[in-house]
């Protein structure tokens, strides 16, 4: 007899999928694993996630109520003289291409991170916040070996990791910068998660921790105690699409990248891939070409309203459709589905840090003010106290209102091409989960291609018909830069199945009864 699964989980890391792992056996749901994984993330993926960034979490309950938690990060109530403003740029090589990104105090927006999760925690979860949070103490408290992926990762961002003595502690507590297979201890950062997640998250908003980050930000920054007494989690309700008679669920406006997918999806449906090769030059074609149609669309018709409301409706109409015939992200994310038929998919981000760590807590706050792709009008020319926009897209595929694949991706702004290519790959070729996510990918944007190995690239390319005044990029090998999707996956008999992207050493763990 087969046992009934008690879920599946998708993450970038083992420990990160371990500890939903733990928290599933213990009895909670979706939602305990999800927030249980995501306080471990802010630990062993710490380049990619922090307790000082944002994120969003797509919900469907087993009542199949679907709820869109908002807590990302928002702009500051107050702007200051530009010279007093300590902002900078820095350049982060991906081994392929190059991407520059702004860091300081001056970077930094309002963090949702915390009251986020225990907010979904309270509302959706089973057991107590300090219970989910204990797998995330243990590995911080007693330190974890750092993997491959890890090391690169640091190597990547050590230039923002130890700009100052808090970074220096953690990550080259011996003056040498940590290497695979080193082990990673951060102390400080498993006292703060301990208490806060036994008092409540309040003391990071409106206590010690919270007038500590004012006071520091009085120098160079833009963030006062009143944004951080202030912030609130948005629940939204997720902007619905439907594609070859499935239901998709993803991240509505303001933020971009939902939307963006929901009209790219649009485009395709237009088109017959499944007659075609997969990956073949006429599928790498029309893939091209619907995302430059979708970055041309975005510039004319979404950046400038993005608070619009009623936007979703417009941009993706018929009407506004017909005007486009044919022709590092340093973010992590994690699928959860559990035996009672919840899911939860959460994207989140500390983008790639500020290089300021809130001194004594071990969490560095986010660089989101200085992200280029969520500040379409330019640094420093961001509406005051309103929450910014992301290209991050937790996804659900449903089939007669079940959860039928969990996905989402990190990859900045490659994160809306990354779900958009797995989620056609699963639907149009019939791909399995595995396949699907494993498969190379492309991202154009600004007449660049970037396209990952392929056999007989070469004269593939030479056939296809691109954009005017597009430069390919050759990627050698499957790279983070294309993102990294974790998905989950539910058949029509109810078994699970689990997949993180190789792109990402991602795990995927399908969690059975004992």
């Amino acid at each position: 007899m087969t046992r009934k699964s008690k879920g599946a989980i998708a993450a970038g890391h083992p420990k990160t999928a371990e500890a939903g792992q733990l928290i599933l056996e213990m009895g909670g749901n979706a939602f305990d694993a999800i927030v249980g994984s995501i306080l471990a993330a802010f630990v062993v993926e710490f380049t990619l996630a922090s307790a000082g960034g944002g994120g969003f979490l797509l919900a469907h309950t087993k009542e199949k109520v679907n709820t869109l938690f908002d807590f990302f990060c928002q702009t500051p109530k107050y702007k200051k003289p530009l010279t007093n403003i300590d902002f900078y740029p820095v350049a982060i090589d991906f081994g392929g291409a190059s991407q520059d990104f702004h860091i300081g105090r001056g970077a930094i927006a309002t963090t949702g991170a915390l009251r986020g999760l225990e907010t979904v925690q309270k509302k959706l979860g089973k057991l107590p916040f300090a219970v989910v949070a204990e797998p995330a103490i243990e590995y911080a408290r007693q330190g974890y070996i750092l993997s491959q992926y890890n090391g690169f990762c640091l190597g990547l961002l050590a230039s923002i990791l130890l700009k100052d003595r808090e970074g220096l502690k953690v990550y080259a507590p011996q003056g040498k910068l940590l290497q695979a297979g080193d082990r990673c201890v951060m102390r400080d950062f498993a006292n703060s998660l301990e208490e806060l997640s036994k008092k409540g998250v309040k003391d990071f908003y409106e206590g010690e921790i919270a007038h500590q980050i004012a006071k520091d930000m009085q120098e160079g920054g833009y963030l006062t105690l009143e944004d951080l007494n202030h912030y609130q989690v948005l629940e939204r309700k997720p902007l619905k699409t439907e594609y070859r008679g499935y239901e998709i669920l993803t991240n509505p406006p303001p933020s971009s990248g939902g939307i963006l997918l929901a009209f790219a999806l649009k485009l395709l449906e237009a088109v017959n891939l499944s007659a075609l090769e997969h990956l073949g030059a006429k599928h790498l074609q029309i893939l091209t070409e619907v995302m430059a149609l979708t970055n041309q669309a975005r510039a004319q018709g979404y950046d400038n309203f993005i608070h619009q409301e009623g936007i979703e409706e417009q941009f993706l109409s018929s009407e506004f459709l017909g005007k486009y015939p044919n022709k590092w992200g340093s973010t992590t994310h994690i699928s959860v589905i559990d035996g009672e038929g919840n899911a939860a998919s959460a994207t989140f981000s500390n983008g790639e840090g500020s290089a300021y760590t809130v001194p004594g807590t071990g969490i560095m706050l986010n660089n989101m003010i200085g992200e280029a792709d969520l500040n379409p009008f330019g640094f420093h020319n961001w509406p005051v106290d309103r929450r910014l926009s992301s290209m991050m897209s937790p996804t659900m595929i449903l089939e007669e209102g079940k959860p039928r694949f969990v996905l989402g991706s990190g990859g900045s702004n490659r994160i809306r091409t990354a779900i958009l290519q797995v989620i056609s790959n699963l639907i149009d070729f019939r791909q399995s989960l595995a396949d699907a996510i494993a498969a190379s990918r492309i991202h154009w944007e600004n007449q660049q291609l970037g396209i990952e190995p392929l056999e007989d690239r070469e004269n593939m390319l030479k056939n296809l018909v691109l954009p005017a005044n597009t430069q390919v990029s050759r990627w050698q090998e499957q790279n983070m830069f294309f993102g990294g999707v974790h998905g989950v996956a539910v058949n029509d008999r109810g078994e699970l199945t689990a997949t993180g992207d190789p792109r990402r050493d991602g795990v995927g763990l399908v969690i059975r009864d004992f």
